[in-house]
């Protein structure tokens, strides 16, 4: 039996949100709920529109450091102002003009752009599950905005609304949502944060979410468990929504592009000896196109992720003890 937290009391009696309306014109967005509250399932309209929002023109394919950047942390942080979840505390001083969940940090002394993380959590008693996701694109180039729908707008939906989810319903786990810049840079974003992470405590899993609404086929992947096989039995625990299918692999050595051991921000939890699991699906027309545009997800499939993830965490929330 989950006992209720002084954190998800403060959240039920003080947190409470005005309704606003859908669109994509201007800094509007998905519409918000009423209060902070448990409910059966993440919300996949309020997901769907998130990307809908983020991979419209405005924000002009999200590219670190610029001004589309900063209106697309302005997004995501007034959502998660209205989610239930609350700012992560940096391991390091901040600038005072950032709000107080986003994290700055240093991006490499090969660029000039301010890489900024937004971190927040939901508080548990055991050790921290980390969820992850890019919201940075590769912007404009020659002209055309690479809006990046599926990578990753889709990932950094999800888990908008994922952080909505567990902040009405609590887990054992300390649950850290984390929204990454400079993934398109080489990962910068998650370097930084495994190298200082905000808040404290033992970080026992990366869950990573990277290009997660598009597939004909249905199919979503999972990568990781040969690297850590003691987690594939609690993902087989899970039942897979209808929609969509689950499979294991790209993560083979030696493989070349087709191991993703280490294409997203999941590679350096792995490399600091943390768990991961990957999930994402194969490249498609749309991957670093122009192309990836809201109008080419996959609706039904993109649901059927956002149904499953939830179950996912809660699965190991519960067994990832007994796992290791």
């Amino acid at each position: 039996m989950r006992r209720i937290s002084p954190f998800e009391l403060l959240a039920i009696c003080f947190l409470s949100a005005a309704v606003t309306a859908c669109g994509t014109g201007g800094d509007g967005g998905a519409a918000e709920a009423d209060e902070v509250a448990a409910v059966a399932e993440l919300d996949a309209d309020r997901m769907l529109e998130h990307v809908r929002e983020l991979a419209s023109d405005r924000y002009e394919g999200r590219l670190t450091g610029t001004p589309a950047a900063e209106r697309t942390r302005r997004y995501l942080t007034r959502h998660l102002d209205k989610s239930g979840a609350v700012p992560c505390m940096p391991s390091r001083p901040q600038p005072d003009s950032l709000s107080a969940w986003e994290h700055m940090a240093s991006a490499g002394e090969d660029t000039d752009a301010a890489l900024v993380n937004i971190l927040a959590v939901v508080p548990g008693e055991g050790p921290r599950i980390v969820v992850s996701a890019h919201y940075d694109h590769l912007g404009v180039r020659g002209g055309e905005v690479y809006n990046g729908a599926d990578d990753n707008a889709s990932g950094t939906a999800l888990l908008l609304e994922l952080a909505r989810y567990v902040a009405g319903n609590p887990l054992g786990h300390e649950v850290v949502f984390a929204f990454f810049d400079y993934e398109e840079g080489g990962l910068r974003g998650s370097r930084a944060f495994v190298e200082a992470p905000c808040g404290e405590g033992e970080i026992v899993l990366n869950i990573n979410l990277d290009m997660v609404s598009r597939s004909e086929e249905g199919v979503l992947f999972a990568s990781g468990t040969r690297h850590w096989p003691e987690l594939r039995p609690v993902l087989e625990s899970v039942d897979v929504p209808d929609g969509m299918h689950l499979e294991y692999g790209h993560d083979e050595p030696g493989t070349g592009s087709d191991d993703w051991t280490f294409a997203s921000d999941h590679a350096p939890f792995h490399r600091a000896g943390i768990p991961f699991v990957y999930f994402g699906v194969e490249d498609h027309d749309g991957y670093h196109d122009p192309s990836d545009d809201f109008e080419h997800i996959t609706p039904a499939f993109y649901r059927a992720v956002g149904a499953f993830i939830p179950r996912v965490l809660e699965a190991f929330d519960s067994e990832f003890d007994a796992a290791q």
